[in-house]
């Protein structure tokens, strides 16, 4: 990526952070993302509900409101009829209605391989913006959805799983983190960094923030948050591509206890798909952001590590 300096470039590419943030105002700037990806799901409105949420999920890690979207489609036109793609589109539509968003058009290309996802834009105040760069040691790990959704979309793939086993994680992935966006302002300041858990896994996407904070992590395995049957579908190998890659990744910055099981090892490197908001919290105000979030109803809120002064990047799972 180029390297820009302009002052109203507020957040770009170079900390990995998950959406731009371009200031107009003093007191307003625009947040933009995008994201797409094939089908992870059966059923035509789900992925597009998916899709959708994963989209607006990097606007609210900056701790920002979504205004619009456009689409992003890559569609098979002589293998599969123009119905199931408008039902992709009307799952993406109801997310955004939802989320208080207008789909305002897009973009779509012939592709072997059908495709969906959104460019979602939003607003933030310039000094309330939340990004991966302010972590500090003795914060709090929060996160607001359970994990697994790689293995488990990967087990229905290879009819290792039901539709209906995998409700759970299609509950949890077309679920807004527009609650947890709100329930962070309500700490008042006190949460630090942000980020949603997508295809990086829990693991690669904490690694990312520690590495743009300066600080390391230690991490309590038990007390991740897990979707139903994901530890069985990990340890019977229904284990994504991307979660392995991940692993390799990530291995010369992760050191586990040797109690933790190698399926949930797995688990914590999961490519995840419209996961929820990794947060460091000040401890302080650790509680108050868990009843903000139980208040929300999020799917999760659990506290589940906390960051402290070491190698930058590094994480201690115990």
């Amino acid at each position: 990526m180029p390297t820009i300096s302009d002052p109203r470039i507020l957040v770009d590419a170079s900390t990995r952070d998950d959406a731009a943030v371009y200031q107009l105002t003093p007191d307003r700037a625009i947040v933009a993302t995008v994201d797409f990806f094939t089908p992870v799901v059966d059923d035509a409105y789900d992925f597009g509900r998916i899709a959708a949420a994963n989209a607006f999920s990097d606007v609210y890690a900056m701790g920002a409101t979504p205004l619009l979207a456009l689409n992003l489609v890559g569609w098979p036109r002589d293998t599969l009829p123009y119905e199931l793609l408008g039902e992709v589109l009307r799952g993406g539509a109801d997310v955004a209605k939802a989320a208080g968003a207008f789909v305002l058009g897009g973009h779509s290309v012939d592709d072997p391989e059908p495709k969906y996802g959104m460019v979602a834009i939003g607003e933030v105040h310039p000094n309330r913006i939340v990004t991966l760069a302010r972590a500090r040691p003795g914060d709090a790990l929060v996160l607001t959805k359970p994990i697994g959704t790689g293995v488990l979309t990967t087990a229905l793939k290879r009819d290792l799983a039901t539709a209906a086993e995998i409700a759970p994680a299609v509950a949890a992935m077309t679920t807004l983190n527009a609650g947890a966006a709100r329930a962070m302002r309500a700490t008042g300041g006190g949460v630090h960094a942000a980020t949603d858990v997508t295809g990086f896994g829990l693991l690669g996407h904490l690694h990312n923030m520690l590495a743009a904070s300066g600080v390391s992590a230690e991490v309590d395995a038990a007390a991740v948050p897990l979707l139903p049957k994901a530890l069985e579908l990990a340890e019977r190998g229904a284990i994504p591509s991307g979660t392995k890659r991940n692993r390799e990744a990530l291995a010369p910055h992760v050191q586990f206890d040797s109690k933790v099981p190698e399926p949930l090892r797995v688990l914590l490197f999961d490519a995840q798909t419209s996961g929820g908001l990794l947060i460091a919290v000040d401890p302080e105000r650790a509680n108050t952001l868990i009843a903000a979030l139980q208040a929300e109803g999020t799917p999760t809120a659990g506290r589940i590590g906390r960051l402290s002064r070491g190698v930058a990047g590094t994480i201690a799972v115990r």
